[in-house]
């Protein structure tokens, strides 16, 4: 009986721990949900600044492009040079996503070099870039990783998970180990700290 209390207590002390914040933050209430709004702030700062720039520029295509325009193909070539490099022939459905990604987590960081965030005052915290959270940050890792199960999956259905057998049975732990150890390797890739 006394292991059960002793591992109740463990967990309980684990529970009060999750609720430490560090910092204070600026919360909405949504419905039933504590939502974050710092970090939504930023986000939508950062979308704002895509989605305007992209349909400012393509909104009215040339067929001798303006300087706007050759930027923006120019990024475009970039990312899909960089998804047929890593992926291979079956780059193409790819592009949206890893796109999407990288500029999403690159005009996050610059957001966080080169806008002035701390110039908004708000009740509670201060504004920073998108990826200096945390949250953040582990939900690019998970949609990433989601990502790479489902080409995985769908590529070799579930003979995918063969590989992690090789090349020995016995180092199946140490290959499911690597998969977690990537996503919170991940993690740390996608933040910026400002």
């Amino acid at each position: 009986m006394n292991v059960l209390s002793c591992s109740i207590n463990t967990l309980k002390g684990l529970y009060d721990i999750s609720g430490v914040e560090v910092g204070q933050h600026f919360y909405w209430q949504i419905g039933g949900f504590q939502v974050h709004a710092q970090v939504l702030i930023t986000s939508w700062v950062v979308i704002a600044i895509l989605l305007g720039s992209a349909t400012l520029v393509v909104r009215n295509p040339q067929t001798i492009p303006t300087d706007g325009q050759n930027f923006f193909e120019y990024v475009l070539e970039f990312i899909r040079d960089v998804s047929k490099t890593q992926i291979g022939e079956e780059y193409g459905s790819w592009v949206p996503f890893i796109g999407t990604m990288f500029l999403f987590i690159f005009v996050s960081n610059w957001s966080g070099a080169l806008l002035p965030w701390k110039i908004i005052q708000l009740p509670h915290g201060e504004l920073a870039a998108p990826t200096n959270d945390i949250n953040t940050t582990v939900a690019l890792a998970l949609l990433t990783s989601v990502a790479y199960f489902y080409a995985g999956l769908t590529k070799k259905g579930l003979g995918y998970f063969g590989k992690y057998i090789q090349p020995t049975p016995i180092l199946l732990p140490i290959n499911i180990l690597e998969d977690f150890t990537n996503l919170y390797h991940l993690v740390f890739d996608f933040s910026v700290i400002y």
